[in-house]
């Protein structure tokens, strides 16, 4: 029952992604400033989570096991690698000729990212859900609280670059469901090959693709739309966080 309950909580989590194309369905006055305020809400969500609660978290291991330095310089690596990969997957999506669009690119790597991000989610969601039930729920409501507008920075972009609800919808569902794999991945293979170092490097990594993301993907995007309304989204990102962090 502790590994159903376990499981349906980082589904819970993982699903509520979906909510975030909710959105997709609001037809406002101004659609620039609505994308524009989209895009940077989503992507001041993604610096936030990377800067305050995953670099973070992966570099105090790092300080314990090693040292400042050798953290420091893993650190860097790990960054520089995210970034790498960000740029390559770019590459790939401009060499994919289908839908020539910025926007529609944004809102795919957005996708990559966030699944990426939501495996070690999971896992980290089932772990603290087998240690403690309350726990787990707990950090699932706080998980929800941000997923939500990671289901915006896809469903935002893809669905005004292709005017397809449904693939819009489909997108975070892929994302949100990389929660719950995480999840059976812990299940499955936890106590044979993760260790909290391999974990520390996949925060790292994570966070460093993120922050790529978001500064030369998204926030560029935004600022093609509506530059007053970067003020607003990233105001309100905060302002979430803030609660978000208060309350969980």
């Amino acid at each position: 029952m502790e590994i159903i309950g376990a499981l349906l909580i980082s589904l819970i989590a993982g699903l509520s992604t979906v909510l975030g194309s909710i959105l997709i369905f609001f037809k406002p006055k101004n659609i620039n400033n609505y994308i524009g305020s989209a895009l940077a809400f989503s992507a001041s969500i993604m610096l936030l989570l990377s800067v305050i609660e995953l670099i973070p978290e992966g570099f105090i291991y790092l300080e314990y096991k090693f040292n400042l330095l050798i953290a420091f310089i893993i650190l860097l690596l790990m960054i520089f690698t995210g970034n790498l990969l960000s740029k390559i997957i770019n590459k790939k999506i401009n060499e994919q000729k289908k839908i020539d669009s910025s926007l529609y690119r944004v809102g795919v790597l957005s996708m990559i990212a966030l699944m990426m991000h939501n495996l070690p989610e999971g896992i980290l969601t089932f772990l603290s859900t087998l240690i403690d039930f309350k726990l787990g729920i707990k950090y699932g409501i706080a998980i929800m609280m941000h997923n939500i507008p990671e289901g915006i920075a896809i469903a935002i972009p893809i669905y005004y670059a292709t005017k397809n609800k449904r693939k819009a919808i489909k997108s975070t569902l892929i994302s949100g469901l990389s929660e719950p794999l995480g999840a059976i991945i812990a299940w499955i293979f936890i106590s044979r090959y993760l260790n909290d170092l391999l974990l520390s490097l996949i925060l790292l990594f994570i966070g460093g693709l993120m922050i790529s993301i978001s500064i030369n993907d998204i926030f560029k995007e935004a600022n093609k739309y509506s530059r007053k309304s970067i003020i607003i989204g990233i105001v309100l990102a905060s302002i979430l966080f803030v609660i978000n962090f208060v309350l969980f």
